[in-house]
């Protein structure tokens, strides 16, 4: 069913029936001045953005596809811990929706049983961080290519409706905001080390600079980069994504 608007009167929303990608309307919008906290969803995209340039399935109806405007007084260089503050505020708000477990992978993947329910990106445009979320809500299946490695909230048995779940993750996002202005960035770091078993002493495999890094995680860097500890006692930082279980 369509997402009942209704609920968030006072927030900028701006909500599609279809619409290529949530993430470019919102970048428009804050090149135009919007506020901040504005919302842009949709109940399906055609073109949806994940990382590195992927698609992101987003089936209509079935997922919660938003980007968000954020005006915060911080600057492109806290990208990173900004990234890991939306993934915290992400997991709070499926895990209170949904009552389910759930883990993080660095930097924002939220994970459910080991596979993907949601993904976020970031970036800086118009003087805002432009916050991209997707969230599997109700998907029944995926396709083949991605079947191994995603999953939903349906899937995992819980019944969520978008409204509630959207309702949260503003919610989450205000309160991690205000956290990470308010106390630091140090204070993002260790909230995400707490809820991630990414984050230290996990086996992982990451691809990196033309090589594959292998080894144990060993804690955040100030900046909010994964710190791995290669079976040479080398101690890598990553700087991107990809990282996977060994």
């Amino acid at each position: 069913m369509p997402i009942d608007r209704a609920r968030f009167q006072d927030r900028f929303i701006e909500w599609h029936r279809s619409i290529s990608s949530t993430m470019t309307r919102a970048v428009q919008l804050a090149r135009e001045g919007c506020p901040g906290g504005a919302v842009v969803g949709a109940d399906e995209q055609t073109a949806g953005i994940g990382r590195h340039g992927h698609s992101w399935h987003s089936e209509k109806e079935a997922g919660l596809y938003v980007s968000i405007v954020l005006r915060l007084p911080l600057q492109p260089k806290d990208l990173p811990v900004i990234m890991l503050m939306l993934g915290l505020a992400a997991r709070e708000a499926i895990v209170e929706t949904s009552g389910l477990a759930a883990d993080l992978r660095w930097p924002n993947d939220v994970l459910i049983h080991g596979k993907k329910c949601a993904g976020i990106l970031a970036q800086f445009e118009g003087g805002a961080v432009i916050a991209g979320i997707g969230v599997n809500v109700g998907h029944a299946r995926f396709p083949s290519d991605i079947a191994p490695l995603a999953t939903s909230l349906r899937i995992e048995g819980a019944d969520v409706k978008r409204e509630d779940l959207l309702a949260a993750l503003l919610r989450a996002i205000d309160e991690h905001s205000n956290i990470l202005v308010k106390d630091g960035g140090d204070a993002i770091l260790r909230r995400f080390t707490r809820a991630s078993s990414y984050a230290e002493g996990r086996r992982v495999r990451v691809e990196q600079d033309g090589r594959v890094i292998e080894g144990i995680t060993c804690g955040l860097d100030p900046s909010g980069f994964l710190r791995v500890r290669e079976d040479n006692g080398k101690e890598t930082t990553i700087l991107a994504g990809g990282v996977r279980p060994a």
